[in-house]
């Protein structure tokens, strides 16, 4: 969404598509994008075309769209609407409920279990399947950015969240079987990213200086990787995100690069096996560090980044997320400025990862432009900023109303005029059309 390319579309229509917000699927092959105009979904299962596969115009404004795994299954909320979710049927073009919080939504999780919503001081934890309420929970930290993250594996629904407002305290919260399962010390500050591995059995996590990286044994909560970011700034990490496999680990902050972190660990053998000078100084290094203070010793046993991106932008907001697509490692990284970058991974030798594609997330497909790395860059000037969760609560505020969800048919539509009071929701599940992405759970026990 270049300035140049204004010139020749209607006047307003660029600023009316304006990007709000993104987010990749639980697998990642979906691009979920809020806009100015409704919402977008993309297939990221190639890397020489992005299609389009669905534009929500259902609601101006989204701020949130989150899209189960490839199924028909959307969540949306509209700033026009805080506090109010809206679950579609997207395939069939019709709402399977809707739902009405206390205050401003400011994320959305979900898997094939359970769907978790997040306001700045309390919890909601939804059964997906008929959107029945099992839990709230309430008077949490404050959480002004909605931080959280829900395991995608809906065998154990992990889901991790703030357990202090003033230092990186983290909460690991069992949510099919509802209660707590850890605390960790994760950070001394505040945390400000959090992210699972795809089997729940990994908890990344970073604070508000973002110099530091940690992993963490779930449900054990032992720190079982640090790396370091870096030294010279604090900055403000924007994701993290594991490869399937959970050997990488991807950080995108507000600055030009992307780092990503091998995670393997560097047993004695190996050292004696192949004995290198770089071996012999670790080894020294770390005999000494256990006569240094402990913030130096610290950073003497932390990673470095394995491989790494520099974007052509600064200071905007972006996520990252790493993907096999057509069989080899890729780095996705989708930003405010309405692209989508694809690079190049080496998983052997890391280093420099090279971008193969540049997607614009606001042209139809007939004239979608795909740039390859030695091509010119775009212009230097400013693309539009995106909307973030800081200046959503800020937002006014829509007037107080009561927890309803609107009663649903089994072809999907919602029946209106039908409003089934809190707890008394369907007992009929959710009706997808595509089973096969979406498999019913019949009579499980949470």
């Amino acid at each position: 969404m270049e300035p140049q390319e204004s010139q020749d579309a209607p006047d307003g229509l660029e600023e009316q598509r304006a990007f709000i917000c993104a987010s990749f699927n639980q697998d990642t092959t979906s691009l979920s994008v809020g806009t100015k105009t409704g919402y977008r979904l993309f297939s990221v299962t190639a890397v020489d075309k992005l299609d389009c596969i669905h534009e929500g115009v259902e609601c101006p404004d989204v701020y949130i769209v989150e899209r189960l795994f490839s199924s028909s299954l959307v969540v949306v909320v509209s700033l026009s609407m805080p506090r109010r979710m809206n679950v579609y049927h997207f395939k069939k073009g019709t709402e399977i409920c809707n739902y009405s919080y206390s205050n401003d939504i400011l994320s959305v999780r979900l898997n094939r279990q359970r769907l978790v919503v997040c306001l700045e001081e309390s919890v909601y934890i939804h059964n997906i399947k008929d959107m029945k309420l099992l839990k709230t929970l309430l008077n949490t930290p404050t959480n002004l950015t909605g931080l959280c993250a829900l395991s995608v594996n809906h065998s154990n629904s992990y889901l991790a969240y703030p357990g202090s407002a003033t230092i990186g305290e983290i909460t690991v919260y069992d949510a099919n079987n509802l209660s707590t399962l850890t605390l960790i010390q994760a950070h001394d500050s505040p945390l400000a990213a959090l992210a699972f591995n795809s089997s729940g059995s990994k908890l990344a996590s970073a604070s508000e200086k973002g110099t530091v990286i940690r992993v963490f044994s779930v449900p054990e909560g032992q720190r079982l990787f640090e790396f370091r970011r870096g030294m010279k700034r604090y900055v403000s990490i924007s994701s993290l995100s594991f490869s399937a496999d959970a050997q990488f680990l991807c950080a995108s902050s507000n600055t030009e690069t992307v780092h990503i972190f091998k995670l393997e660990q560097h047993s004695p053998s190996q050292d004696e096996e192949s004995p290198t000078w770089s071996t012999y100084m670790g080894k020294m290094f770390s005999a000494a560090s256990t006569y240094l203070p402990s913030q130096v010793s610290d950073m003497m046993h932390q990673d470095r980044a394995f491989a790494t991106v520099r974007l052509n932008m600064f200071g905007l907001k972006n996520i990252c997320a790493l993907a096999t697509i057509q069989k080899l490692p890729r780095l996705l990284v989708a930003s405010s400025d309405g692209c989508l970058y694809i690079y190049n991974v080496d998983p052997q030798d890391g280093g420099e990862c090279v971008l193969v594609q540049k997607h614009r997330l606001f042209e139809s497909g007939e004239e979608q432009v795909e740039e390859k790395e030695e091509e010119d860059p775009e212009d230097g000037s400013p693309p539009p900023t995106s909307q973030s969760y800081a200046a959503t609560v800020a937002l006014p505020s829509t007037p107080p109303s009561s927890t309803t969800l609107m009663g649903y048919s089994e072809e999907g539509g919602a029946q209106t005029g039908d409003v089934i009071p809190e707890h008394e929701f369907a007992e009929s599940p959710v009706c997808l059309d595509d089973e096969n992405e979406f498999p019913p759970v019949g009579n499980q026990s949470n």
